[in-house]
């Protein structure tokens, strides 16, 4: 209880965090593993304490591209529309650090925005969150250049981990950038050669520079 306190005690309400304690179910997941998944259907919302996760999007032709990050404090609400309408999952939801957090059932998110304001006030603030995070995303492949995405890309993955050396490969950049590996390797040579990265094998650097 105290750890809840602790990590949402400023968003949410005493009473709502003791049910969230009561009702919720605390999970841990490791760098790599898959949370959500395409055509699942979804018993729970996500709420992380404690690292990172991205969400990705497949079109009919099975490519990804990424649509946000969840942080500390974060939720799903791709998550949370699916859990509401009882459909299967159209995201994949990877950890993209290791994770703590905490799953918040499905016949809660309904209950509780009659009965707590923080949990109303708390859920529309994160759709519209995610929802110019999307829009960003759409204006960046609209109108930005595929280098400039990609730098955009490393910064922001390098803020959502607290890391300055990423384990990426190129072809996991690719695809959730929706383009191709020798075009990513392209890139992230250009990116070395002027200073502003150090590539290894399946990591990268990022300096100042960048």
């Amino acid at each position: 209880m105290e750890e809840l306190k602790q990590k949402l005690g400023h968003i949410l309400e005493a009473g709502l965090i003791a049910d969230i304690e009561k009702s919720g179910q605390r999970l841990t997941y490791k760098e790599g593993d898959v949370i959500i998944d395409y055509d699942k259907f979804i018993k729970g919302m996500p709420m992380v304490l404690k690292g990172s996760i991205r969400v990705l999007s497949q079109d009919e032709d099975g490519r990804e591209i990424l649509l946000y990050y969840i942080s500390s404090t974060e939720s799903c609400t791709m998550a949370y529309s699916c859990c509401m309408e009882s459909r299967k999952s159209g995201i994949r939801a990877i950890a993209d650090t290791d994770v703590d957090l905490v799953m918040i059932p499905h016949e809660k998110l309904d209950t509780w925005l009659i009965q707590y304001p923080s949990w109303k006030t708390y859920v529309f603030q994160s759709f519209n969150l995610r929802f110019n995070e999307m829009l960003r995303s759409l204006e960046s492949i609209a109108f930005k250049k595929l280098d400039e995405r990609l730098v955009d890309y490393l910064k922001k993955k390098s803020a959502q981990t607290g890391k300055k050396v990423i384990s990426l490969s190129h072809q996991q950049i690719a695809d959730e950038l929706a383009t191709s590996r020798v075009v990513i390797s392209r890139l992230l040579k250009q990116l070395e050669n002027d200073g502003k990265v150090i590539l290894y094998r399946n990591e990268l650097k990022i300096m100042p520079a960048l």
